[in-house]
């Protein structure tokens, strides 16, 4: 593995108090493949990435677990030396993350000489071999950023992302912000780039169609947790927790012939205090007494080959035919409001 989290806790501190952003999460990254980080927002799975580079904002902080990398534990000043060379991040807005005031070439020259102690013709001859390797002209190293499109502008962040030569990629939805097409394009390019240069990758996203379409593993988190990991095929296509579960029946599905689309009901819980036992519980049509003073743990920091924090696990081929049945999500939704 080249990255475990172990029982990771970030807490944020409120005036309300402490939420409970991360809450005892584990997963682990296998060396060279593509796990995709999924949930709706405010599960968690953006505070899970910025931790794992150390980068909390202010009023965060770990208060708990272990993140490791290459069999090392790290923390937040081990993790800023390893930032570019090792670790790199892709953010969700590119223009976000690049100057408007300089040109594209001249960031990227700046992070090969600055954090690579490359030569300034070292690091022009680098930044348009970059340029090549994400399909832009070198000619538009020349350009600032408000000159690209945004496919373009996304392209130029990945480039940036990889000027050092990492091993681990962290992608926060780093293509939400684009059109269909060109996010077919990007997630092509990552794919590419992933098995040319040997990366393994992080792919943080809310969209079921992206995982299912890049990734290789999937982490599905819920309110802070993961509630349940494995094989994206095999987690998509026999999904053992019910908010997996849900989730699949809210994407729509363009070979099938049912036109309606089936939401979860209710609302996450809030994680200055959220409920004891299983956090979904409020939410879950298949919910049994002891789900609201218990909750399912993965074991094993998420290295199983398909595991869910369910309590109803052994019993997920039935629980999934009746998930597919519009009514019982409507049951959910009735019991949510109440």
């Amino acid at each position: 593995m080249i990255l475990e989290i172990d029982g990771l806790k970030i807490h944020y501190s409120t005036r309300a108090g402490a939420v409970r952003a991360v809450d005892g999460a584990s997963f682990a990254v296998p060396e060279g493949r593509i796990v995709g980080l999924v949930g709706e927002s405010g599960c968690g799975k953006t505070t899970a990435v910025r931790a794992i580079m150390g980068v909390l904002a202010e009023n965060g902080r770990r208060a708990g677990g272990r993140v490791v990398f290459k069999g090392q534990a790290i923390d937040e000043a081990t993790t800023r030396k390893l930032l570019w060379r090792e670790i790199a991040y892709v953010p969700q807005s590119a223009m976000s993350s690049l100057d408007p005031v300089y040109t594209v070439g001249a960031q990227l020259v700046e992070v090969l000489t600055k954090r690579g102690n490359a030569s300034r013709s070292a690091a022009r001859a680098r930044a348009a071999e970059l340029f090549d390797l994400v399909g832009l002209s070198e000619s538009r190293l020349a350009d600032y950023p408000h000159q690209f499109s945004g496919g373009m502008r996304q392209r130029a962040a990945i480039a940036m992302a990889l000027a050092l030569k990492p091993s681990l990629l962290l992608a926060d939805e780093p293509v939400t912000a684009l059109d269909v097409i060109v996010q077919r394009q990007i997630l092509d390019m990552l794919r590419t780039l992933q098995q040319r240069l040997k990366l393994s990758m992080v792919l943080v996203t809310h969209d079921i169609s992206v995982v299912a379409y890049l990734c290789d593993d999937v982490v599905v988190m819920y309110a802070g947790q993961v509630i349940e990991s494995g094989p994206v095929r095999e987690v998509l296509a026999r999904p053992r927790h019910p908010y997996t579960m849900g989730l699949r029946n809210a994407f729509p599905d363009l070979m099938s012939d049912a036109l309606e689309l089936v939401p979860i009901g209710g609302s996450p819980p809030d994680l200055s205090d959220p409920p004891p036992g299983c956090r979904f519980a409020p939410r879950c049509p298949f919910v049994l007494a002891a789900c609201t003073t218990s909750a399912a743990l993965i074991a094993d920091g998420g290295k199983q080959a398909h595991a869910s924090a369910c309590l109803r696990d052994d019993e997920a081929h039935s629980l999934r035919k009746a998930a597919m049945d519009p009514a019982t999500w409507q049951r959910s939704s009735n019991f949510a409001m109440s």
